[in-house]
């Protein structure tokens, strides 16, 4: 079976923002202090947020002062974002592609992408993330990873689940430690336009009851990439591994890690 194609991938997200908005867990809070501490964040910071979604990651920077403009794919996404920010007058939203959205001649202090950089084309993102920013500028990136912790047996018998209703799934999958998550620097070391990345990291656990975690798992492209016969199959067996091996209540383990990298 051929590989989806990532641009119709991150396409999917819109068709259900209010649902993402919802579902999808934020960011610590603590992430947002070491990112003031490593890039401008704040009163007359001017940024470029790429891919900003229902707004989840602007928020907090909205509530630091920040002018920022947010780049979003898709109108939906958008749209939620827009009335969660709409108290903020130093935001702005504009729906388009990053790829294909004109630079404005006002440069950036930060371009920042949280959970969203590694779908824009990767020959062009951090070419055009530099091209944004003015002089000593940071380009500040989030990664979010599911990570071993958490219930670990639950995510361990999951995969069974996974292997009958999706075809793509490597046998045998099991979750890393965050520890065994390498620190990567490949685009911006290929771009050759950013000095050394210093990296932040955060674990944290979330709990899920049975119909928030297939909430949560709604909102994800692959899931919603597959048929629906397939995708029904998927998280019915799923709910019922929750509720007869877990009591109806698991717990989630996340790395989120903050990437931050100064212009040359």
């Amino acid at each position: 079976m051929p590989e989806p194609d990532p641009t119709s991938l991150r396409q999917t997200f819109d068709e259900a923002a209010e649902l993402y908005d919802h579902a999808r867990p934020g960011y610590p809070a603590a992430l947002f202090d070491d990112l003031a501490a490593l890039a401008c964040i704040g009163l007359n910071c001017r940024v470029l947020e790429i891919g900003c979604g229902t707004g989840q990651a602007t928020l907090p920077l909205a509530e630091r002062g920040c002018e920022i403009v947010c780049i979003e794919l898709g109108a939906n996404m958008a749209a939620v974002a827009r009335r969660k920010l709409a108290r903020f007058p130093s935001v702005r939203i504009e729906v388009a592609a990053f790829e294909d959205w004109a630079l404005p001649g006002e440069l950036f202090d930060t371009v920042f992408a949280a959970t969203a950089f590694h779908w824009i084309d990767p020959l062009i993102r951090v070419t055009k993330a530099a091209d944004a920013l003015t002089s000593g500028g940071a380009l500040a990136t989030i990664a979010t990873h599911h990570i071993a912790g958490g219930d670990e047996a639950f995510f361990a018998e999951a995969q069974a689940c996974y292997e009958r209703w999706d075809p793509a799934t490597p046998p045998g999958l099991r979750l890393q430690p965050a520890a065994e998550i390498p620190f990567d620097t490949e685009d911006l070391d290929r771009s050759n336009r950013f000095g050394p990345a210093t990296f932040r990291r955060h674990e944290w656990e979330l709990a899920y009851s049975t119909a928030e975690y297939i909430d949560t798992l709604l909102t994800y492209s692959g899931h919603r990439a597959l048929s629906p016969d397939a995708r029904d199959g998927l998280l019915a067996c799923i709910a019922e591994l929750i509720d007869s091996r877990h009591g109806g209540r698991i717990s989630k383990r996340y790395l989120s890690e903050l990437r931050v990298a100064r212009l040359r």
